[in-house]
């Protein structure tokens, strides 16, 4: 079972830039889905961009579309998501995941740690 750990996660600004890590331990990396997903304090975990195995196609939330970029590296094992013009409501705990090809919405089946964003008025 792949493992996942996140890093780049900390303090920021309103309207300024982070950019996330998540590195993928196990050799299936380049066969899964990869997303990013967000948990405000006392609210549902959500989607906050998804990409595909070969890293041809993405997705976004509305929230963050035109302002945070999911990105992949297959040789390097690692998934990216660049948030720039943050907001205070970004603020969560955000979390990588993946799933195998094909698998169904939402059917994440291996999660990082989560790593904390927060972003200062």
């Amino acid at each position: 079972q792949a493992q996942l750990v996140e890093s780049g996660g900390g303090l920021v600004q309103a309207g300024g830039s982070l950019r996330l890590s998540c590195l993928a331990t196990g050799n299936t990396f380049s066969t899964y889905n990869m997303g990013w997903l967000r948990q405000r304090p006392g609210e549902e975990r959500e989607s906050v961009a998804a990409i595909d195995w070969s890293g041809h196609n993405t997705r976004y939330g509305d929230s963050v579309k035109g302002r945070f970029t999911i990105s992949r590296n297959n040789v390097k094992n690692t998934v990216y998501l660049q948030m720039n013009s943050l907001k205070p409501e970004d603020t969560a705990v955000y979390y990588c995941a993946g799933k195998p090809r094909g698998a169904g919405e939402g059917a994440w089946n291996v999660w990082g740690q989560g790593t904390q964003v927060t972003v200062s008025s």
